[in-house]
This record gives structure tokens, C-alpha cells and sequence, in this order.
């Protein structure tokens, strides 16, 4: 029978996704007990308010991060972001951080999700997770344009090399149009071909960038 597997990871009041990035704030709009003047004895509710920027948690880029006239959230295809097949590509550590290609042919790759599982969500809320993180180089983003690829994901903390101001991979997927998800977790869980993977955000205009609850069905 097929699977539910998470692959996201838990937004809480505080948690540092991204350095220098401020932290979600979370409280409430309405609290229980002040809702209680408002209903009927025995009836709550409670109203929860959030602040945050869109980079926050596993989150996808649309084109619109990148380009004043890119795709926004409202504008992403669900063909591109929900119920994709998918390719989950193993990266082991020795490989080092720059990753320049993956274990699949550019047939196979036309019309998938391609998934990079480096192991890295497991220094998740540590410093660890901000330093030295693996990436993808442009050489093999322009190659997953070629092969036609729909939607690239990665567990790390970036998919680009942040080093230098640069950001070829950003520019490179989302100037064609392919969203990109980053901080996933749990691609140990999936295989590596024949699941179906979903990154659907809030569908707000003019916006780039937004959390997603990424899951798989396997």
C-alpha cells in the first residue's frame, strides 16, 4: 500500500531557518479565553497570528524570488508542484559539497521532481546546518534545465553555494521556470524512483518564496 511520508520540517515560534533572517513570531490574534465574551457559554476559538518571512522553514522559490517578472506563488502550475514523479538522487558526503551530477540520465529526469538527499537535515537547529552546507553547481543546474527537469529540491540549507554573492543555481532553475525547495527532510524514507511529490504553498500574489508542507506519496 502507498505511503504518506513528511518531508518537511516543523515551523516553530523562534526557529532560525536562515541566518541573518528574522525568526517567526507567533501568538495569538484572539485567545480562548478572550473569544469566550464573543460565543455562547462552552464555545471557544482561538485566532493565531504569525509574522514571518517567506523563507522560513521548507520553503519553495518561484521564479518571482528571483525576477521582477518571474512566475509568483499564484502563478506556479500545480502540474509543477503537486502529484510529480519523482527521482531521489543519493549523495553521500564523501562526494564533497559541490555536487555537479547526479546518478540518473536526462531521459529519466524530463517531467520529474528531482530531490537531492545529501543527509544534511540531520543538523537541523544546530550551527552546524549553516556551515560548509553542500550544493548544486550551475554546471548541473543547467544540465537539469536541459534534461527537463519541473521542480529541484534539496535537504540542505541552500541550493546554492553562498560564499560569494553569487547565486548561478537560483538563476539558472528559476529563470526557466523550475521551482526550487529547500531544508527538506526525511528523503531517507523515500525511494529512489516511483514516488509522487507534493510542495504546494498558499497561493499569494506577488510574493517569491513561501513554506510549504512537502510531502511524497510512495
Amino acid at each position: 500500500m502507498s505511503r504518506l511520508i513528511d518531508l518537511s520540517h516543523t515551523v516553530e515560534h523562534g526557529m532560525v531557518t536562515y541566518k541573518g533572517l528574522p525568526a517567526p513570531v507567533m501568538c495569538d490574534f484572539l485567545s480562548r479565553e478572550a473569544s469566550r465574551e464573543k460565543y455562547g457559554p462552552g464555545t471557544e476559538f482561538q485566532i493565531g497570528r504569525i509574522e514571518m518571512v517567506g523563507n522560513t522553514g521548507t520553503y519553495i522559490d518561484s521564479p518571482f524570488h528571483r525576477y521582477p517578472d518571474g512566475k509568483d506563488l499564484a502563478a506556479l502550475p500545480l502540474t509543477s508542484i503537486a502529484s510529480v514523479e519523482c527521482l531521489v538522487a543519493r549523495i553521500p558526503e564523501s562526494a564533497g559539497r559541490a555536487i555537479d551530477r547526479l546518478p540518473f540520465s536526462q531521459d529519466e529526469v524530463r517531467g520529474k521532481a528531482v530531490l537531492v538527499h545529501t543527509g544534511w537535515d540531520r543538523h537541523w537547529r544546530t550551527d552546524q546546518y549553516f556551515e560548509a552546507h553542500p550544493y548544486l553547481t550551475a554546471s548541473l543546474a543547467a544540465w537539469l534545465v536541459a534534461a527537463g527537469a519541473l521542480i529541484v529540491g534539496i535537504d540542505s540549507f541552500n541550493i546554492d553555494c553562498i560564499d560569494t554573492g553569487e547565486r548561478p543555481v537560483h538563476t539558472i532553475l528559476l529563470g526557466h521556470d523550475i521551482p526550487i525547495v529547500e531544508h527538506l527532510c526525511g528523503l531517507s524514507q523515500l525511494p529512489d524512483r516511483g514516488s509522487r511529490f507534493f510542495a504546494v504553498p498558499v497561493k499569494v500574489k506577488a510574493f517569491g518564496t513561501f513554506p510549504v508542507r512537502a510531502f511524497a506519496i510512495a
